[in-house]
């Protein structure tokens, strides 16, 4: 009885917006030849289609904390600072919906000191850490069902032993729904 009283919040953000795509300024290369005859459009959102595009992010209650302050995975396999973000494209009575999660690399690591990126450490062995990301990962593809992992950290520098890690468990977990790309975006800056 008491869920009248009761208010879902998220933290989070979510914008909503209208979008006209105008193709009358098209380039040269756009542009039928001679021999090609126009087009006549089927309909009039063909000359300005409208589509509808809303973004929602919410983030997650499990380890939230300040940058540096809270980082890797818990016991429960939540990871810190974690953020499911889906973008909603809406055409024609046709919804599009592409879903991307974010959140620190789940095993168990963290940063001391209050110096600008302190250096990562890991603060438990592989072997503790299985567990933990295994429960991560299951939650993972029970929501999602596949995954593309994308390793943001740097590859050769203080990051390197976070990176090390992440792959470790990623080969011990070994599961056919994780895809794992690494992505050292220091070595295209």
């Amino acid at each position: 009885e008491v869920d009248f009283w009761i208010l879902p919040i998220i933290q989070g953000f979510v914008q909503i917006e209208e979008l006209v795509v105008n193709y009358n300024e098209s380039s040269d290369d756009d542009k039928s030849s001679p021999e090609t005859p126009p087009q006549e459009c089927s309909c009039v959102d063909d000359v300005h289609p409208t589509f509808l595009v809303a973004l929602i992010s919410r983030r997650s209650r499990h380890r939230a904390g300040m940058r540096y302050k809270r980082r890797g995975v818990d016991k429960n396999g939540n990871v810190a600072n974690y953020v499911e973000t889906e973008q909603l494209i809406h055409v024609h009575n046709h919804t599009l919906s592409y879903i991307q999660t974010r959140g620190s690399v789940p095993v168990f690591w963290s940063q001391v000191g209050y110096r600008y990126n302190p250096r990562p450490r890991l603060d438990k062995s592989e072997n503790e850490t299985v567990s933990c990301f295994r429960a991560h990962f299951e939650e993972q593809l029970k929501n999602y069902k596949k995954q593309v992992i994308i390793n943001l950290v740097d590859q050769t520098g203080r990051e390197k032993i976070i990176g090390d890690a992440y792959l470790k468990q990623v080969l011990l977990y070994n599961n056919a729904n994780l895809t794992y790309v690494s992505f050292d975006f220091h070595e295209h800056w």
